[in-house]
């Protein structure tokens, strides 16, 4: 059994980049594997190892600027649902493309989620799913507005477009561990917003927490690894990833028209041209190459 562990934590850091060898050192060493992005505004990531990896890695980096507080949500998988181990280093850890926001100096009030359900069932409160489309197809919160965004980056304008509809309500926001909460939340009050709060610890942490027969949550829950979806308890859901787009299927979606092992799903078939399909389809006949071999392809 391995040990997953999701985190993120939003803190200063002068040069991320001289950040990353040693901690990509770290990781080789406890064999833990997964991924982990670092900006000049923290860390986010997901890794999966053996208990004793993943508490070297923690340790690690809790030993970072800032990081000393750091709170992580930790799950149990029976295989490893990563293939590799990346440290990256990118602008932002979760892209919403407004220089100007900083969950560092103000966010909106955390609401834990033995508190969430009284909270959303309010009737001066909107709640707003922050997640992009594909993830609200297979699960949301009951009654939850669906912004309809295809990247967290369409966020903001979808707010912008919106707001409006949201005079004089207190506003609920949610997303999958929280990560995207702390920005849109700093994003409202600076736009004036004066009443926003957020589940704290995300989805995740209120399908750990929450009795499903006293749940509000209906469906799955999309995660980025290989797991794909989780529902209450963090069980691992039926959900597959189409190769070509990274939407998450279900069984009847795989055995529906457009869908193709490795290829297409019947969403993103009009999407790409008959030359990427066939790039996909050589992909999908290496990985198949490889697996008869007792091989891992980095493909999939």
């Amino acid at each position: 059994m391995l040990t997953v562990a999701a985190l993120y934590h939003f803190t200063r850091f002068a040069d991320p980049a001289a950040l990353r060898v040693g901690l990509l050192a770290v990781c080789a060493a406890a064999e833990v594997k997964g991924s982990l992005l670092l900006a000049p505004e923290g860390i986010n990531g997901t890794i999966a190892g053996s208990r004793a990896g993943i508490d070297k890695v923690l340790t690690a980096i809790r030993a970072l600027p800032g990081c000393g507080d750091l709170v992580w949500k930790e799950s149990l998988a029976d295989a490893g649902p990563f293939r590799r181990l990346k440290v990256r280093v990118k602008r932002e850890i979760v892209t919403m493309g407004q220089p100007d926001v900083d969950p560092s100096a103000s966010v909106g009030h955390y609401v834990a989620p033995a508190d969430w359900n009284a909270l959303i069932a309010a009737p001066d409160v909107a709640v707003i799913d922050t997640r992009n489309g594909y993830e609200v197809a297979i699960g949301t919160f009951e009654g939850a507005v669906d912004p309809g965004t295809d990247t967290f980056r369409d966020f903001p304008a979808w707010w912008q477009a919106n707001k409006g509809r949201f005079h004089g309500q207190r506003i609920a926001m949610f997303c999958t561990g929280g990560i995207r909460c702390e920005k849109s939340t700093n994003y409202l009050l600076d736009q004036g917003v004066v009443d926003v709060f957020h589940l704290q610890g995300g989805i995740l942490k209120y399908l750990e927490e929450v009795p499903v027969t006293q749940s509000l949550w209906q469906g799955e829950c999309f995660v980025f690894d290989d797991r794909v979806s989780v529902g209450h308890g963090l069980i691992p859901g039926p959900h597959t990833t189409c190769r070509a787009c990274g939407r998450p299927l279900t069984a009847d979606q795989r055995t529906g028209p457009g869908f193709e092992q490795g290829v297409s799903c019947a969403t993103c078939l009009p999407e790409y041209s008959d030359a990427d399909r066939a790039r996909f389809r050589e992909r999908q006949r290496q990985m198949a190459l490889a697996e008869a071999r007792g091989e891992a392809h980095l493909g999939q």
